[in-house]
């Protein structure tokens, strides 16, 4: 799988096992925090906004998109049941439609048993929250830029980041996927003393962020801006990764 989805798979887990002991406890007001910021911040906030890509551009069959489905179906399954003794209906009409064997009432199942996800991965949870912390500080900057009309949407945009230190080598593992986990046509990496005028201080210590429009033609298909799009004269307007991903085997991802 990516390591992408081992990760969520693996913060579902994790979850799950607090959701469990607060149950025990009967803290209801602890479930019902705990599952709205898993929602809210993990999931809808990163997750699915990142997995778009994927699910959208990738081939059908290709292990990229095959993985981020699996990872949702695991969530899926855990999540249904965490909720069944508070959105009792819901929870049931969920777990209807969900694909598989199943006894017939969520209630009478038990916890999800998550897969197996102790596979030995480049990037660690550390890894993984100086990511996020480092993609709020590039989603503020793009935000500016959009208020005022110099991009319309992330991937109009190209980012460098300016870093160095721990926060550069969690961020450099992502080799060229960065650009996908901040949403972005190119994401690159420099030292802080490479950084011009025009690069954005933040609340990160150490990071300055330079974000600017992209100047490469627009790929219908995915709609990254970039430099290799109409290269192929069979596709005048798709980039080198969506030919390879209508004619060829499929683009490969390990990280995002």
């Amino acid at each position: 799988m990516v390591e992408l989805d081992l990760w969520v798979v693996k913060q579902a887990e994790a979850l799950q096992e607090e959701l469990v002991t607060a149950y025990r406890d009967y803290n209801f007001h602890l479930i019902y925090q705990k599952v709205l910021q898993f929602c809210v911040v993990e999931l809808g906030g990163f997750y699915l906004d990142v997995i778009k890509d994927r699910q959208y551009t990738c081939r059908t069959d290709s292990l990229p998109r095959r993985s981020c489905q699996t990872a949702i179906h695991q969530i899926a399954e855990a999540m249904v049941r965490w909720l069944a003794p508070i959105l009792s209906f819901t929870a049931q009409e969920a777990w209807e439609h969900l694909p598989g064997e199943r006894d017939e009432f969520v209630f009478t199942g038990r916890w999800h048993d998550f897969m197996d996800t102790s596979v030995a991965t480049s990037l660690d949870d550390t890894d993984w929250q100086r990511l996020l912390e480092a993609r709020g500080e590039v989603s503020r900057v793009l935000e500016g830029m959009r208020k005022a009309g110099d991009i319309g949407s992330s991937l109009d945009a190209e980012v460098t980041l300016y870093c160095e230190g721990d926060l550069r080598d969690s961020l450099a593992k992502l080799e060229d996927e960065l650009r996908f986990a901040l949403i972005t046509s190119y994401a690159d990496l420099a030292a802080p003393e490479e950084a011009g005028p025009e690069a954005v201080d933040t609340e990160i210590g150490g990071l300055k962020v330079r974000a600017v429009a992209s100047q490469y033609p627009k790929c219908v298909r995915c709609w990254h801006h970039r430099e290799d799009v109409g290269a192929n004269p069979d596709h005048p307007e798709l980039c080198g990764r969506c030919v390879e991903n209508v004619e060829g085997e499929g683009e490969v991802r390990r990280h995002v």
